[in-house]
């Protein structure tokens, strides 16, 4: 009996910050997806192109890769100004989408994109990735079995390289072409992680937000959100293109009535690390450091995107009804960034019912 053939996929974004990344990934999955077309966009370049794809198709546009046909599904890694008509495109040619996070500007710029692809009724997933991620899993798994008891306090941080080490021309930085910044691009991957992890909704926004480092850009940099929880609680993030060289630092501290947890999401040497505090019923507290096992496989997000890759595969080719990120949680993120940035500019609390 011969094996299913490869899911086929078409690569927009030749040489998107993450492209290469997101390449490396599918080739530890060859047998079971396949690149077989490219557009290029950014311009028309390929100077990330690995060899072994030079020969595929390439299209100047998402026109004429529809009017070829010839894959499944569509893996879009385009800037937030050209995201949005790809993926308005192409559910009318029955093609599965994956886009890369954040997907939009903001929500009313995804919307559209979100009707089309809800009345074709083709696969969705976004790519964040770190709902894949185990020590996620556990968080998230700690909150819901009550083990947390109340939630008082999520303290999130995320800060990376500053605006000179790519440039403050680079498309990132442009606001014509990204509409935001820093909150867009990067924060968003723990403001997706804070409902999921926490399964509440947020009630309530305060934020600052704008240039702070040392050079000037047309979009923020970086900024403070504060966020009331439905179940009464705070979170609260902070980050942005802060750190003068290539590095990046996060953690996630959450706080609540039972036990409190240190998560390291990066702690060298480990595929995460919860430094966990709990209460004392006997004469010992409980005070445990688990770390998860090294993710040594290579490509963008190691394990995570493997994980993220089959989900969309399963669910293109029908054994499952949707992706752990689904078109309604991706929305609800742009409406926290919406929310975070109308705070911000006009210096008031939003209230609101997000999640």
């Amino acid at each position: 009996m011969s094996s299913p053939s490869p899911f086929r996929v078409a690569f927009l974004g030749v040489d998107h910050p993450h492209g290469a990344g997101w390449r490396e990934s599918f080739g530890q999955i060859a047998d079971e997806m396949e690149i077989v077309a490219l557009v290029p966009r950014f311009g028309g370049g390929v100077t990330s192109l690995e060899e072994r794809y030079a020969h595929l198709p390439r299209f100047q546009t998402v026109e004429e890769l529809i009017a070829w046909g010839q894959f499944d599904g569509a893996v879009v890694c385009l800037p937030n100004n050209e995201s949005i008509p790809a993926l308005i495109a192409l559910p009318d040619g029955r093609k599965h989408l994956l886009v890369e996070k954040p997907g939009a500007a903001s929500e009313a710029a995804f919307l559209p994109a979100m009707e089309a692809i809800q009345h074709a009724g083709v696969a969705f997933q976004s790519g964040y990735l770190w709902r894949y991620d185990p020590g996620v899993e556990r968080l998230r798994a700690m909150v819901a079995e009550g083990r947390m008891g109340k939630l008082i306090h999520i303290e999130m941080g995320y800060s990376t390289s500053d605006v000179r080490r790519r440039g403050p021309e680079h498309y990132l930085f442009d606001a014509t072409i990204s509409g935001r910044g820093f909150m867009n691009w990067l924060a968003c991957h723990w403001l997706d992680l804070l409902l999921h992890i926490t399964g509440q909704k947020v009630v309530g926004v305060t934020a600052r937000v704008g240039n702070f480092g040392a050079t000037p850009t047309e979009v923020d940099d970086g900024g403070v959100a504060i966020f009331d929880l439905e179940g009464g609680g705070l979170a609260s993030f902070t980050g942005g293109y802060w750190l003068p060289r290539w590095a990046g630092e996060s953690h996630w501290v959450i706080r609540g009535s039972e036990r409190w947890v240190h998560w390291s999401p990066a702690y060298p040497g480990t595929g995460g690390r919860l430094e966990i505090h709990g209460p004392q019923p006997q004469f010992l507290a409980m005070n445990e450091v688990f770390s998860l096992p090294e993710d040594k496989t290579p490509g963008y997000g190691g394990a995570r995107m493997i994980a993220l890759l089959r989900d969309w595969i399963a669910c293109a080719c029908g054994q499952q009804p949707a992706c752990r990120n689904t078109l309604s949680s991706t929305q609800a993120t742009l409406q926290l960034l919406d929310a975070i940035y109308t705070a911000s500019k006009e210096g008031c609390h939003v209230k609101c019912s997000i999640g």
